[in-house]
């Protein structure tokens, strides 16, 4: 009898070792000690794109998929003025910069800065970004993005 139980605690053991995804290597970023990451990782969706958040091994980083199909960090230094373009996103401001093979979003003014690398053949920019909105405004927002339009209105209403 205890020979079997024995047998089947050691089934269950290799079907949950073989149901885990194994723990992503990702750098943290130089400010991932932030009191404010930890507000927006415990606020972080357990799927994106249909994709299972799973464990890091590193502070104020997060993986969807396996292999990774978007990776999160948080504690990025806060981006200046840019010319890349950026798009607003249900009350978060991201700038967007488009490699051939992955994408990059990072926050605009909030600090920390939160930035999320994705294959957009993968997971769509518009998907990751609304998926992110809950955990991102835990952090507050202090600037927001402006196109030209709207420095041109700056200027001419300051002559």
């Amino acid at each position: 009898m205890k020979l079997y139980a024995l047998s089947a605690v050691s089934v269950l053991v290799a079907v949950a070792a073989t149901g885990c995804s194994p723990v992503a290597n990702v750098d943290s970023a130089p400010d991932a000690a932030n009191p404010d990451c930890a507000s927006v990782m415990v606020a972080l969706p357990d799927e994106m794109a249909g994709y299972q958040l799973r464990d890091t091994d590193s502070q104020s980083t997060a993986a969807w998929g396996n292999p990774s199909k978007a990776i999160l960090k948080c504690g990025v230094p806060a981006p200046g003025p840019t010319t890349d373009p950026c798009a607003e996103v249900n009350g978060i401001d991201w700038i967007l910069r488009e490699g051939e093979d992955t994408w990059t979003a990072t926050t605009f003014g909030r600090e920390p800065a939160v930035e999320v690398m994705f294959d957009p053949n993968e997971v769509a920019s518009s998907e990751v970004l609304v998926q992110l909105e809950n955990a991102v405004s835990n952090i507050e927002s202090t600037r927001q993005c402006l196109s030209p339009a709207d420095t041109l209105e700056l200027d001419s209403q300051a002559g």
